[in-house]
């Protein structure tokens, strides 16, 4: 009963146009009060207690270093000297454009902090070189809607740093490099149908006759911004310092890059860039106290165990009941922001992982790859509107193009599901060569 009123009053909430982190904390408190009615002030203290254990973890530390990365990043113009490397190295051609898309928003993805920002980003950049070069408005907001998916999955990712905080016993790290392979296998995913597409419909005619850019002078302006992933994840392996740690030195890498090498940002831009990462932030953090009274009234009211109870009785086994999990995330990524999945369903997912025996870093990878499919797939598309916004052209005109994108994103993580090591052979890799 209570757990019906949980989500009733949830959903409720959402459909009214409370905002999420609202919705969560006031659905929580109202099941709290309604089976507390015989403590002092109806057990409401309780609130107070699970916002605060919901945002008092070592982990989230980094989350405001990542996010000040990403604005950082965004404003140095990190993203045109990307392009250029790639447009050097992979020469002008139909259908080079559309993969030099996918290939920078994968390098610049796991840093940006945010799809939106990372598709205006590149938007910016890619869609006005794209329409000169003859490829139509619409498909090239597909693609970059759907490059721009890659972003919680090429590590160092934002939604890892959630997942493991929502699921204890997993290490940053490990969901790290198990999100590097399916990561690689997502943007090739999304190449191929770019390339068909682009070859099928002659797009891009007219791009063997713009200039290519110099591969050397490219890959000297793009060589700091290709070294952070490299300072990040390599700092991390080495021991140098922990994921944590890493946040802050590559916020402070990315600054004096942008300030002394590239002098693309002055000290007039701090502030803004800093008050920027400071919002993103504490969004976030509210998000997560919040989630923190939601998690705590499903773990308290047991919600939990009845769903591992039905999917039990369904009969699917291990794989079908996997498969038709991540149909569930699928449906709902089409309508709530990834953040939001991360914070309402972990909690509710974790008894019934470890019924069925998924490893917990596979779980974690497969589950972020779904989210970013959602990123991407009509009718409520935040990747896609920002495209199309930066497009000039209504969001339906991508929907064409986008399917095609779709499929091959959804044959990815079906390869993923089918093939586990994928996910898991490099993290296993990297414990037993420490």
């Amino acid at each position: 009963m209570m757990g019906l009123l949980l989500f009733t009053a949830f959903l409720g909430l959402m459909l009214l146009g409370v905002p999420v982190a609202v919705a969560l904390g006031l659905s929580g408190a109202l099941v709290i009060a309604a089976t507390s009615a015989d403590l002092p002030w109806f057990g409401l203290y309780a609130v107070q207690q699970n916002f605060d254990a919901g945002i008092a973890k070592y982990p989230l530390l980094a989350l405001p270093m990542f996010v000040l990365v990403g604005c950082i990043f965004d404003r140095s113009g990190i993203a045109r000297r990307m392009v250029d490397f790639a447009s050097a190295a992979l020469g002008r051609g139909p259908g080079m454009l559309p993969i030099v898309a996918i290939l920078v928003a994968m390098l610049l993805g796991g840093i940006s902090g945010s799809a939106a920002a990372l598709a205006a980003a590149i938007g910016g950049v890619m869609i006005a070189a794209m329409h000169r070069a003859g490829y139509p408005r619409a498909f090239s907001a597909a693609v970059i809607g759907a490059a721009t998916a890659t972003d919680i999955l090429i590590p160092p990712s934002l939604a890892f740093v959630i997942y493991s905080v929502m699921m204890p016993g997993v290490g940053l790290l490990e969901l790290f490099a198990a999100g590097l392979i399916p990561g690689l296998l997502a943007g090739l995913a999304l190449v191929l149908p770019a390339w068909w597409l682009s070859r099928r419909h002659g797009f891009g005619a007219q791009e063997a006759t713009l200039e290519r850019p110099s591969l050397g002078k490219s890959f000297r302006e793009a060589s700091w911004g290709l070294a952070t992933p490299v300072l990040i994840l390599g700092g991390m392996r080495l021991g140098w310092f922990t994921p944590t740690e890493a946040a802050v030195v590559a916020a402070v890498y990315v600054l004096l890059v942008g300030m002394c090498v590239h002098r693309s940002i002055g000290v007039r831009d701090l502030v803004p860039m800093f008050s920027e990462a400071a919002n993103t932030s504490a969004v976030i953090l509210v998000i997560l106290g919040m989630a923190g009274i939601f998690g705590y009234c499903i773990n308290t009211i047991g919600v939990a165990d009845p769903l591992v109870d039905w999917f039990a009785g369904l009969g699917l086994g291990k794989v079908g009941t996997l498969i038709l999990v991540l149909l569930a995330v699928k449906v709902v990524g089409m309508f709530i922001d990834g953040v939001t999945i991360f914070m309402v369903f972990v909690p509710l997912f974790a008894p019934l992982m470890r019924s069925f025996g998924w490893d917990p870093v596979w779980f974690g990878v497969l589950v972020t790859m779904v989210v970013a499919l959602g990123q991407f797939t009509p009718p409520f598309a935040i990747n896609l509107m920002v495209a199309a916004r930066m497009a000039r052209i209504p969001v339906e005109g991508t929907f064409p193009w986008v399917g095609w994108f779709v499929l091959g994103f959804a044959i990815a993580i079906a390869c993923v599901v089918a093939w586990p090591d994928l996910a898991l052979w490099l993290p296993r890799l990297l414990i037993s060569s420490s």
